[in-house]
């Protein structure tokens, strides 16, 4: 079953000029020289290697476009600002829509991008008017893509990726895609390439399962002890950023119970 949903949390950016693409490939954390093939999804981090924007990168009318979390549009456009210097680069909104559609065959038109992240979430779709590239699909709602999200383990803007406050890595960009440790130096890769040499990391986002109800947000505690948060809920399963080191039986967050599901690799 086909299903899609208009995102309107979202908001695409284009990013135009004859130096765009090196100033973006020296600042996010994926390698962009592939983006005419397909979208990249990436991330722009702080000088300490914290999260600060996501985005997917497209590239479409002598311009790159992110499509990035509506609440973080100004904000990012700040940060591109303040980067820019003497390059020859500009930055504006589009009227592009975004819609993601899952579930089925690729859809037909323009402007189809499949996710980059995980093949099950389907395909990103850019339109002036989005609603008619959904006629005839199953409707969806934001518990349906909520639902999406957490069988796959992907985090969301604002949720569970938080800025100046998560670490890529821990929220599983290696596995989505969102970062390629090759590429040469971008905004806060020093700290990402220590993270990832790392034995093993010790917090990150996992699956969960939860009995009863707690708000997005809610600290997870065992035995006295801090645990981790839990975020998005759906289906009797979320996502959770937990200390793994602390896992144990009787975990809960407010009044629900707390067990693993799932630690990706």
């Amino acid at each position: 079953m086909t299903q899609g949903l208009i995102l309107e949390d979202r908001r695409v950016l284009a990013v135009t000029g004859a130096d765009r693409m090196k100033f973006l490939q020296d600042l996010v954390t994926n390698d962009l020289t592939g983006v005419g093939e397909g979208a990249v999804y990436a991330a722009l981090l702080s000088p300490q290697g914290k999260y600060l924007f996501d985005f997917f990168v497209t590239e479409a009318d002598d311009a790159l476009r992110l499509d990035v979390a509506a609440a973080r549009l100004t904000a990012l456009v700040q940060r591109l600002t303040l980067y820019r210097l003497r390059a020859d680069v500009g930055f504006a909104e589009t009227p592009l829509g975004v819609a993601q559609i899952w579930g089925g065959a690729r859809p037909g038109g323009a402007d189809v991008w499949a996710d980059p992240r995980d093949p099950a979430l389907g395909w990103r779709v850019y339109d002036a008017a989005p609603e008619r590239r959904l006629s005839g699909l199953a409707p969806a709602g934001a518990a349906d893509w909520a639902a999406l999200r957490v069988r796959h383990c992907v985090p969301e803007t604002g949720v569970e990726l938080l800025p100046e406050d998560t670490y890529i890595l821990e929220a599983g960009f290696e596995r989505l895609h969102g970062v390629d440790f090759k590429k040469g130096c971008y905004v806060g890769q020093e700290a990402t390439a220590r993270m990832k040499h790392k034995t093993e990391l010790r917090k990150g986002l996992a699956r969960v399962a939860v009995t009863g109800q707690a708000p997005a947000g809610t600290a997870i505690a065992a035995a006295g002890r801090a645990v981790g948060t839990l975020f998005t809920q759906a289906e009797g399963t979320g996502l959770a950023h937990l200390r793994f080191d602390r896992v144990t039986d009787g975990m809960t967050a407010g009044a629900a119970e707390i067990h693993l599901l799932e630690r990706p690799g």
